[in-house]
């Protein structure tokens, strides 16, 4: 899949005051988180519910743990890769970041990674609470838009083990030569709802709608959430991932804190049956079937596929998916 190098363009990306859900503006905001699903695949929420002071609190120790813990390892690895590139060795295939997981659910690792002091677990442990809720309430308005029932997109996310959640911790520090390396690699995201908590200060967040490439707005306090490939499977279309990526710039070391509430890994994806069909009614003769657009298949499966093509078009993984579909075991 060809990427276009063209410049962000300036549109008027979604942004959602969640206030506005309790007032007489309900009907207008849902309006366009739908059309942010449908459209942009990404919209940003402000008035969430997280507090300013715990997010002040989460940058704070993000970025000291970095400086003190990170830093040192990542600029060997820039020296290396700038040498290699500026003596005509292609460096596209790295990413310009530093970066550790913290894994939530279904067990939490947080006591196990190094280098995290005492606060620092504390503090992440208390933000992957709040944004867990947020998550489901997100899910929830989704459900709402497209007229599934209360929960829905949630169960669809329960394995065995119930779903999977985890926390992405990124710095993308300056860098001399942008021209030779991104800063993370264009793609679109395996799992379920994606809810990124971004630097105000420093951007470099894009995405690619009608064929150019759109900057991702740094706000303060601020959640940007975007839809991952799971999703796009159950709503059968209706709901797109879209390709995105990071930019390296001179200047500024970006944070990005992303949280991905996932399904887990023996959830059996497929398209909602309500769904099925929805998009293409009005073509259909009164008494046909609509079409499930989408393969049926286990999380774990895709997941195993997606990391040999992550910085692929999504397309083909899913037509390999439905290639290799075999009868599913349903409770």
């Amino acid at each position: 899949m060809a990427i276009p190098a063209n410049a962000a363009v300036s549109l008027n990306f979604p942004v959602i005051n969640m206030e506005k859900l309790e007032t007489g503006e309900r009907g207008a905001a849902m309006e366009v988180i739908h059309d942010a699903c449908q459209n942009w695949g990404f919209f940003e929420l402000l008035n969430h519910g997280i507090s300013a002071e715990l997010m002040d609190e989460v940058e704070r120790v993000s970025k000291a743990h970095y400086a003190a813990c990170r830093e040192d390892k990542f600029k060997e690895f820039a020296a290396k890769t700038l040498e290699a590139g500026e003596k005509g060795a292609d460096v596209k295939d790295v990413d310009w970041e530093s970066t550790f997981f913290v894994r939530h659910l279904p067990a939490s690792n947080l006591a196990d990674l190094p280098d995290l002091d005492h606060h620092y677990r504390q503090v992440m442990k208390e933000f992957a609470s709040e944004i867990e809720k947020l998550a489901e309430k997100v899910l929830d308005l989704l459900c709402e838009n497209l007229g599934l029932e209360p929960g829905y997109l949630k169960r669809a996310f329960a394995g065995s083990r119930g779903l999977t959640f985890g926390t992405k911790v990124s710095s993308y520090p300056p860098c001399p030569r942008p021209d030779l390396v991104d800063g993370l690699r264009a793609h679109t995201d395996a799992g379920g709802v994606i809810l990124l908590f971004q630097d105000d200060q420093v951007s470099g967040l894009q995405l690619l709608k009608d064929g150019a490439w759109v900057d991702v707005p740094p706000m303060r306090h601020a959640i940007v959430v975007n839809i991952g490939d799971q999703l796009e499977v159950i709503t059968n279309g209706r709901y797109k991932s879209v390709m995105h990526r990071v930019l390296t710039r001179h200047d500024g070391n970006r944070m990005s804190i992303a949280s991905f509430y996932n399904p887990g890994a023996d959830a059996v994806i497929f398209p909602a049956p309500a769904l099925v069909g929805a998009a293409d009614a009005a073509e259909r003769n009164e008494g046909e079937e609509g079409t499930a657009v989408y393969p049926r298949f286990v999380f774990e499966d895709y997941m195993n596929l997606y990391v040999r093509h992550k910085f692929e078009a999504k397309e083909p993984r899913f037509k390999a998916m439905k290639a290799d579909a075999a009868p599913i075991a349903t409770a």
